[in-house]
């Protein structure tokens, strides 16, 4: 298993950041995530516990299809989401901080291929650059699009 996680305090309250990252996930994650470069609910509604999604991503060159679905959805609190076609688990978990919101995101490999073992160290590199740019880029957007927002 490979799990990174990376953290940054968001000067907005948790429930705003919870409807960007949770409620809002069809709409904002192609903008936080540039990697993906196709997102497609599977399922109507709501997003809540079972919500799928099927995305396309291009990680340094390599493509990758996967489906995945919430398994855990706690309003203003976190949401975790897990890989249905792939062994994979995120959680993006707010915790109310003096200047805001603390944002905690983690990304966990369950289990890596076997011709992928030897690279375990290179992969957790490029994880962790991953998660620390998921949460920087969370935060500019939310800061930036409320900004936009107050100064119409």
């Amino acid at each position: 298993m490979v799990r990174v996680r990376a953290s940054t305090t968001i000067a907005r309250p948790a429930e705003q950041i919870f409807q960007f990252v949770a409620v809002d996930f069809l709409k904002n994650y192609e903008r936080w995530s540039p990697e993906v470069i196709s997102l497609q609910a599977l399922s109507k509604g709501p997003v809540g516990v079972g919500t799928t999604w099927r995305q396309v991503r291009v990680d340094q060159g390599r493509r990758t299809e996967s489906t995945f679905r919430v398994s855990r959805f706690e309003y203003a609190k976190l949401v975790d989401f897990e890989g249905t076609s792939n062994p994979f688990r995120v959680r993006y978990q707010l915790d109310p901080s003096a200047n805001g919101t603390r944002l905690t995101f983690t990304f966990e490999l369950s289990r890596l291929e076997l011709y992928m073992r030897p690279f375990q160290k290179l992969i957790r590199v490029a994880m962790q650059d991953g998660a620390e740019k998921v949460v920087r880029n969370i935060r500019r957007l939310i800061e930036t699009d409320v900004s936009k927002a107050v100064n119409r």
